[in-house]
């Protein structure tokens, strides 16, 4: 079996509008991501939605549990929002328990170029293949387990509770 890994947006997937000077959605920039990696994982991708993490709903987190649930592979990916990635992984940890799940995202979009998603990216799919089954957060080369992470908004990292 290989890896899944859901899009749900975040500043991962976030492009910017020259005219306007907003950040917007298009569509997911993971495949290039994966290619330009040179990943050689057998790696399935599905993007679930295209969501500012800040609008995620509890009903949206309940569609992200459901497909986690549902995959046929016991280890999954998924790329979110920083900012309320932490209550997502709460989400997750509370249920999941036969598989690994890691959520990873990044500050700046991947199209700024100055992106430290790629490095997010892979550091989540190497991190998926080794850790026990649980849910974790892997963000800057570090993981975290559901249950002991939060975002410090002041430093823009993750760092453990205790």
């Amino acid at each position: 079996m290989g890896t899944r890994v859901f899009v749900t947006g975040g500043t991962f997937d976030k492009e910017y509008n020259e005219l306007d000077g907003k950040l917007f959605f298009k569509d997911t920039h993971l495949n290039e991501m994966l290619i330009l990696g040179r990943c050689k994982l057998k790696v399935d991708v599905r993007t679930l939605m295209m969501v500012d993490s800040l609008d995620l709903t509890d009903q949206d987190r309940q569609i992200i549990l459901d497909h986690c649930l549902k995959a046929k592979e016991d280890k999954v990916v998924i790329t979110h929002g920083t900012d309320t990635m932490d209550v997502t992984a709460k989400v997750l940890g509370a249920t999941i328990k036969d598989k690994t799940v890691v959520l990873t995202g990044a500050m700046i979009p991947y199209k700024f170029g100055s992106s430290d998603g790629l490095f997010n990216l892979g550091s989540a799919l190497a991190f998926v293949q080794t850790l026990p089954h649980g849910v974790y957060i892997a963000m800057n080369g570090k993981y975290f387990r559901w249950d002991n992470v939060r975002k410090n908004k002041r430093t823009g990292t993750f760092q453990e509770l205790k």
